[in-house]
Protein backbone atom coordinates (compact mmCIF):
# COMPACT_ATOMS: atom_id res chain seq x y z
CA UNK A 1 0.00 0.00 0.00
CA UNK A 2 1.38 3.48 -0.95
CA UNK A 3 2.57 5.81 2.14
CA UNK A 4 0.03 7.53 3.17
CA UNK A 5 2.39 11.11 2.99
CA UNK A 6 2.58 10.38 -0.76
CA UNK A 7 -1.23 10.48 -1.50
CA UNK A 8 -2.73 12.97 -2.99
CA UNK A 9 -5.78 14.51 -1.35
CA UNK A 10 -9.00 12.95 -2.20
CA UNK A 11 -11.05 15.51 -3.46
CA UNK A 12 -8.25 17.12 -5.23
CA UNK A 13 -7.20 13.87 -6.99
CA UNK A 14 -11.16 13.28 -7.86
CA UNK A 15 -11.15 17.21 -8.95
CA UNK A 16 -7.99 16.50 -11.64
CA UNK A 17 -9.71 13.51 -12.66
CA UNK A 18 -12.48 15.37 -13.14
CA UNK A 19 -10.60 18.53 -15.31
CA UNK A 20 -8.99 15.36 -17.18
CA UNK A 21 -12.62 13.70 -17.87
CA UNK A 22 -14.11 16.71 -19.35
CA UNK A 23 -11.27 18.45 -21.22
CA UNK A 24 -9.58 15.03 -22.50
CA UNK A 25 -9.11 14.54 -25.99
CA UNK A 26 -10.61 11.04 -25.75
CA UNK A 27 -12.55 8.90 -23.79
CA UNK A 28 -9.72 6.71 -22.84
CA UNK A 29 -7.46 9.32 -21.70
CA UNK A 30 -10.10 11.06 -19.49
CA UNK A 31 -11.51 7.88 -17.85
CA UNK A 32 -8.08 7.07 -17.17
CA UNK A 33 -6.73 9.98 -15.85
CA UNK A 34 -10.28 10.01 -13.37
CA UNK A 35 -9.44 6.71 -12.25
CA UNK A 36 -6.42 6.81 -11.41
CA UNK A 37 -6.38 9.88 -9.79
CA UNK A 38 -8.88 8.41 -7.73
CA UNK A 39 -7.35 5.18 -6.42
CA UNK A 40 -3.96 6.93 -5.65
CA UNK A 41 -5.96 9.31 -3.27
CA UNK A 42 -7.60 5.71 -1.99
CA UNK A 43 -4.29 3.88 -1.43
CA UNK A 44 -5.84 1.20 -3.98
CA UNK A 45 -3.88 -1.37 -5.42
CA UNK A 46 -5.37 -1.40 -9.03
CA UNK A 47 -8.17 -0.92 -10.74
CA UNK A 48 -10.65 -2.22 -13.75
CA UNK A 49 -13.28 -0.35 -15.69
CA UNK A 50 -15.15 -2.49 -18.41
CA UNK A 51 -17.95 -0.96 -20.91
CA UNK A 52 -21.05 -2.49 -22.74
CA UNK A 53 -20.88 -2.07 -26.42
CA UNK A 54 -24.37 -0.83 -27.51
CA UNK A 55 -23.81 -3.50 -30.52
CA UNK A 56 -22.14 -6.14 -28.24
CA UNK A 57 -24.14 -8.89 -26.07
CA UNK A 58 -21.72 -8.53 -22.96
CA UNK A 59 -19.13 -6.12 -21.06
CA UNK A 60 -15.47 -5.58 -22.58
CA UNK A 61 -12.75 -5.04 -20.06
CA UNK A 62 -12.02 -1.46 -21.45
CA UNK A 63 -9.35 -0.24 -18.86
CA UNK A 64 -6.52 -1.60 -16.39
CA UNK A 65 -4.44 0.51 -13.96
CA UNK A 66 -1.58 -0.58 -11.65
CA UNK A 67 -1.67 -4.39 -13.53
CA UNK A 68 1.39 -5.28 -15.60
CA UNK A 69 0.81 -7.48 -18.27
CA UNK A 70 0.58 -10.76 -17.36
CA UNK A 71 -1.85 -9.40 -14.63
CA UNK A 72 -4.03 -7.61 -17.52
CA UNK A 73 -4.33 -11.04 -19.55
CA UNK A 74 -5.77 -12.87 -16.69
CA UNK A 75 -8.08 -10.22 -15.98
CA UNK A 76 -9.67 -10.30 -19.04
CA UNK A 77 -9.71 -14.19 -18.58
CA UNK A 78 -11.06 -13.09 -14.89
CA UNK A 79 -14.11 -10.80 -16.21
CA UNK A 80 -15.11 -13.52 -18.35
CA UNK A 81 -16.50 -15.46 -14.96
CA UNK A 82 -20.24 -14.51 -14.80
CA UNK A 83 -19.79 -14.70 -10.85
CA UNK A 84 -16.39 -11.88 -11.59
CA UNK A 85 -17.87 -8.94 -9.55
CA UNK A 86 -17.01 -6.31 -12.43
CA UNK A 87 -19.51 -8.27 -13.99
CA UNK A 88 -21.69 -9.10 -11.11
CA UNK A 89 -22.15 -5.14 -10.47
CA UNK A 90 -22.65 -4.46 -14.59
CA UNK A 91 -25.43 -7.17 -14.71
CA UNK A 92 -27.13 -6.58 -11.92
CA UNK A 93 -26.80 -2.54 -11.06
CA UNK A 94 -25.66 -3.69 -7.35
CA UNK A 95 -22.25 -3.03 -5.62
CA UNK A 96 -20.30 -6.24 -5.04
CA UNK A 97 -17.55 -7.02 -3.02
CA UNK A 98 -15.14 -9.77 -3.27
CA UNK A 99 -12.14 -10.05 -1.35
CA UNK A 100 -10.10 -6.95 -1.36
CA UNK A 101 -12.00 -6.20 -4.55
CA UNK A 102 -14.76 -3.11 -4.78
CA UNK A 103 -17.30 -2.89 -7.78
CA UNK A 104 -19.59 -0.64 -8.75
CA UNK A 105 -22.25 -0.50 -11.60
CA UNK A 106 -21.93 2.34 -13.97
CA UNK A 107 -24.99 3.84 -15.12
CA UNK A 108 -26.48 6.72 -17.20
CA UNK A 109 -30.49 7.99 -16.67
CA UNK A 110 -31.97 10.10 -19.65
CA UNK A 111 -35.19 10.86 -19.64
CA UNK A 112 -35.88 8.93 -16.63
CA UNK A 113 -34.44 5.67 -18.42
CA UNK A 114 -31.49 4.34 -16.51
CA UNK A 115 -28.88 2.32 -18.96
CA UNK A 116 -25.93 0.49 -17.86
CA UNK A 117 -22.15 1.40 -19.07
CA UNK A 118 -20.33 -0.86 -17.75
CA UNK A 119 -18.30 -1.44 -14.15
CA UNK A 120 -15.38 -0.12 -12.00
CA UNK A 121 -13.73 -2.35 -9.53
CA UNK A 122 -11.16 -1.01 -7.09
CA UNK A 123 -8.77 -3.61 -5.50
CA UNK A 124 -7.02 -2.90 -1.99
CA UNK A 125 -4.09 -4.33 -0.51
CA UNK A 126 -6.35 -6.47 1.79
CA UNK A 127 -9.92 -6.57 2.78
CA UNK A 128 -9.28 -4.40 5.73
CA UNK A 129 -8.30 -1.94 3.45
CA UNK A 130 -11.23 -2.41 1.16
CA UNK A 131 -13.56 -2.30 4.42
CA UNK A 132 -12.09 1.18 5.05
CA UNK A 133 -12.51 2.69 2.06
CA UNK A 134 -15.17 5.63 1.87
CA UNK A 135 -18.31 4.18 0.25
CA UNK A 136 -19.38 7.68 -0.45
CA UNK A 137 -16.09 8.84 -2.10
CA UNK A 138 -16.04 5.15 -4.25
CA UNK A 139 -20.06 6.07 -5.28
CA UNK A 140 -19.06 9.62 -6.39
CA UNK A 141 -15.73 8.27 -8.10
CA UNK A 142 -18.51 5.19 -10.23
CA UNK A 143 -21.05 8.56 -10.86
CA UNK A 144 -18.66 11.11 -12.35
CA UNK A 145 -17.08 8.14 -14.49
CA UNK A 146 -20.50 7.00 -15.80
CA UNK A 147 -20.89 10.73 -16.87
CA UNK A 148 -17.45 10.53 -18.67
CA UNK A 149 -18.44 7.83 -20.23
CA UNK A 150 -22.04 8.85 -21.43
CA UNK A 151 -20.80 12.29 -22.08
CA UNK A 152 -18.17 10.62 -24.61
CA UNK A 153 -20.65 8.47 -26.16
CA UNK A 154 -22.87 11.54 -26.69
CA UNK A 155 -19.96 13.36 -28.56
CA UNK A 156 -19.37 10.66 -30.55
CA UNK A 157 -22.87 10.25 -31.65
CA UNK A 158 -23.42 13.78 -32.43
CA UNK A 159 -19.99 13.58 -34.83
CA UNK A 160 -21.59 10.55 -36.09
CA UNK A 161 -24.78 12.17 -37.22
CA UNK A 162 -22.83 15.19 -38.31
CA UNK A 163 -20.64 12.93 -40.39
CA UNK A 164 -24.13 11.58 -41.90
CA UNK A 165 -25.99 14.61 -42.75
CA UNK A 166 -22.68 15.91 -44.44
CA UNK A 167 -22.92 12.81 -46.70
CA UNK A 168 -26.12 13.08 -46.76
CA UNK A 169 -25.71 16.96 -48.74
CA UNK A 170 -22.95 16.01 -50.81
CA UNK A 171 -24.52 12.14 -52.11
CA UNK A 172 -28.12 11.26 -53.74
CA UNK A 173 -29.39 8.87 -51.15
CA UNK A 174 -30.62 6.18 -54.11
CA UNK A 175 -26.88 5.30 -55.26
CA UNK A 176 -24.67 6.59 -53.24
CA UNK A 177 -22.63 8.27 -55.92
CA UNK A 178 -22.45 12.20 -56.02
CA UNK A 179 -25.28 13.95 -56.16
CA UNK A 180 -25.58 17.86 -58.57
CA UNK A 181 -24.66 19.75 -55.92
CA UNK A 182 -21.46 18.14 -55.18
CA UNK A 183 -20.31 17.21 -58.89
CA UNK A 184 -21.07 20.67 -60.41
CA UNK A 185 -18.55 21.83 -57.52
CA UNK A 186 -16.18 19.19 -58.58
CA UNK A 187 -16.38 20.11 -62.53
CA UNK A 188 -15.74 23.97 -61.49
CA UNK A 189 -12.47 23.03 -59.41
CA UNK A 190 -11.59 20.79 -62.34
CA UNK A 191 -11.96 23.27 -65.10
CA UNK A 192 -10.08 25.95 -63.28
CA UNK A 193 -7.15 23.58 -61.83
CA UNK A 194 -6.96 22.75 -65.96
CA UNK A 195 -7.11 26.08 -67.24
CA UNK A 196 -4.03 27.21 -64.75
CA UNK A 197 -2.41 23.96 -65.73
CA UNK A 198 -3.17 24.03 -69.68
CA UNK A 199 -4.45 20.52 -69.10
CA UNK A 200 -7.93 19.09 -70.44
CA UNK A 201 -11.17 17.80 -68.37
CA UNK A 202 -13.21 15.19 -70.07
CA UNK A 203 -17.10 14.92 -69.12
CA UNK A 204 -19.27 12.07 -69.61
CA UNK A 205 -22.76 12.28 -69.46
CA UNK A 206 -24.95 8.41 -69.42
CA UNK A 207 -28.36 8.25 -70.03
CA UNK A 208 -30.08 4.82 -69.17
CA UNK A 209 -31.91 3.38 -72.72
CA UNK A 210 -35.70 3.25 -72.31
CA UNK A 211 -35.84 3.87 -68.89
CA UNK A 212 -39.43 5.22 -68.67
CA UNK A 213 -40.55 1.77 -70.31
CA UNK A 214 -38.60 -0.15 -67.78
CA UNK A 215 -40.92 1.63 -65.00
CA UNK A 216 -43.95 1.46 -66.77
CA UNK A 217 -43.94 -1.63 -67.28
CA UNK A 218 -41.67 -3.70 -64.44
CA UNK A 219 -42.79 -1.12 -61.73
CA UNK A 220 -40.63 1.81 -59.88
CA UNK A 221 -38.54 -0.81 -57.79
CA UNK A 222 -37.45 -2.33 -60.63
CA UNK A 223 -36.54 1.00 -62.01
CA UNK A 224 -34.62 1.98 -58.82
CA UNK A 225 -32.66 -1.50 -59.09
CA UNK A 226 -32.11 -0.45 -62.65
CA UNK A 227 -30.45 3.32 -61.42
CA UNK A 228 -28.29 0.86 -58.47
CA UNK A 229 -26.88 -1.36 -60.75
CA UNK A 230 -25.94 1.14 -63.09
CA UNK A 231 -24.05 3.45 -60.30
CA UNK A 232 -22.52 0.41 -58.92
CA UNK A 233 -21.07 -0.20 -62.51
CA UNK A 234 -19.98 3.23 -62.93
CA UNK A 235 -18.34 3.71 -59.51
CA UNK A 236 -16.69 0.42 -60.09
CA UNK A 237 -15.44 1.60 -63.79
CA UNK A 238 -14.14 4.57 -63.19
CA UNK A 239 -10.34 6.07 -62.28
CA UNK A 240 -9.70 7.24 -58.52
CA UNK A 241 -9.32 10.76 -60.30
CA UNK A 242 -12.76 10.76 -61.92
CA UNK A 243 -16.08 11.74 -60.14
CA UNK A 244 -19.00 10.12 -61.46
CA UNK A 245 -22.36 11.58 -60.07
CA UNK A 246 -26.64 11.10 -60.75
CA UNK A 247 -27.23 14.02 -62.62
CA UNK A 248 -30.82 13.61 -63.73
CA UNK A 249 -34.04 10.88 -63.26
CA UNK A 250 -31.78 8.24 -65.45
CA UNK A 251 -28.72 10.74 -66.16
CA UNK A 252 -25.32 10.28 -64.85
CA UNK A 253 -22.43 12.62 -65.11
CA UNK A 254 -18.27 11.76 -65.01
CA UNK A 255 -15.81 14.14 -64.29
CA UNK A 256 -12.31 12.64 -65.80
CA UNK A 257 -9.43 15.02 -65.51
CA UNK A 258 -7.44 14.44 -68.96
CA UNK A 259 -8.45 13.59 -72.06
CA UNK A 260 -9.69 9.43 -71.00
CA UNK A 261 -13.15 10.54 -70.89
CA UNK A 262 -14.11 8.36 -74.12
CA UNK A 263 -12.09 5.28 -73.08
CA UNK A 264 -13.91 5.73 -69.13
CA UNK A 265 -17.24 5.84 -70.84
CA UNK A 266 -16.64 2.78 -72.49
CA UNK A 267 -15.53 0.95 -70.00
CA UNK A 268 -18.76 1.72 -68.55
CA UNK A 269 -20.74 0.68 -71.14
CA UNK A 270 -19.07 -2.24 -71.44
CA UNK A 271 -19.94 -3.24 -67.50
CA UNK A 272 -23.23 -2.48 -67.93
CA UNK A 273 -23.66 -4.60 -70.96
CA UNK A 274 -22.81 -7.44 -68.36
CA UNK A 275 -25.60 -6.99 -66.04
CA UNK A 276 -28.47 -9.57 -65.75
CA UNK A 277 -31.95 -8.40 -66.87
CA UNK A 278 -33.86 -6.48 -64.97
CA UNK A 279 -37.55 -6.61 -64.65
CA UNK A 280 -36.98 -8.71 -67.73
CA UNK A 281 -35.13 -5.74 -69.53
CA UNK A 282 -32.05 -5.78 -70.37
CA UNK A 283 -30.55 -2.85 -68.98
CA UNK A 284 -28.10 -0.43 -71.45
CA UNK A 285 -26.64 3.23 -71.37
CA UNK A 286 -25.99 5.63 -74.23
CA UNK A 287 -23.32 8.38 -73.44
CA UNK A 288 -22.20 11.03 -74.79
CA UNK A 289 -18.59 12.97 -74.17
CA UNK A 290 -17.27 16.29 -74.48
CA UNK A 291 -13.75 17.64 -73.51
CA UNK A 292 -12.63 20.91 -72.00
CA UNK A 293 -11.46 23.13 -73.36
CA UNK A 294 -12.16 21.91 -77.18
CA UNK A 295 -15.69 21.68 -76.40
CA UNK A 296 -16.49 24.17 -73.94
CA UNK A 297 -14.62 27.06 -72.04
CA UNK A 298 -16.79 26.77 -68.97
CA UNK A 299 -18.84 24.21 -67.13
CA UNK A 300 -22.49 25.12 -69.17
CA UNK A 301 -21.06 24.40 -72.35
CA UNK A 302 -19.07 21.37 -72.20
CA UNK A 303 -21.86 20.19 -70.52
CA UNK A 304 -24.05 21.07 -73.49
CA UNK A 305 -21.35 19.75 -75.93
CA UNK A 306 -21.91 16.12 -74.05
CA UNK A 307 -25.52 16.46 -74.31
CA UNK A 308 -25.39 16.97 -78.13
CA UNK A 309 -22.83 13.69 -78.13
CA UNK A 310 -25.08 12.14 -76.11
CA UNK A 311 -27.99 12.92 -79.30
CA UNK A 312 -25.47 11.70 -81.65
CA UNK A 313 -25.28 8.37 -79.66
CA UNK A 314 -28.98 7.85 -80.07
CA UNK A 315 -28.77 8.32 -83.05
CA UNK A 316 -26.09 5.36 -84.07
CA UNK A 317 -27.70 2.61 -81.57
CA UNK A 318 -28.59 2.55 -78.49
CA UNK A 319 -25.44 1.28 -75.72
CA UNK A 320 -22.91 3.46 -77.71
CA UNK A 321 -20.85 6.02 -76.95
CA UNK A 322 -20.04 9.12 -78.95
CA UNK A 323 -17.50 11.92 -79.12
CA UNK A 324 -18.39 15.80 -79.99
CA UNK A 325 -16.73 16.65 -83.37
CA UNK A 326 -14.12 18.00 -81.94
CA UNK A 327 -13.32 15.60 -79.58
Amino acid sequence: MPDQTDRPAPLEALAAGVAAAVHGVDLDDGIGSLVGAAIAALGATSAMVSLQDPDRPDPELTLTIGLDEAAQQAAVAAVADPDHPLTVAARDRVETRAGATIALPLIAARSGIEETLGALAVTFADEAAAAAADPTYLRLLADIASLTVDRARLASTVAERSEWFERLAHTDPLTGLANLRTISRVLELELARAGRQGGEVSVALFDIDDFGATNAEAGRDAGDDVLRSVASVLAGSVRLVDTVARYGADEFLLVAPGSAGAMVAQRVLDGVAELASIGGRTVSVTAGVARFPADGTDADSVIEAAKVALERARGVARGTVETTEAG
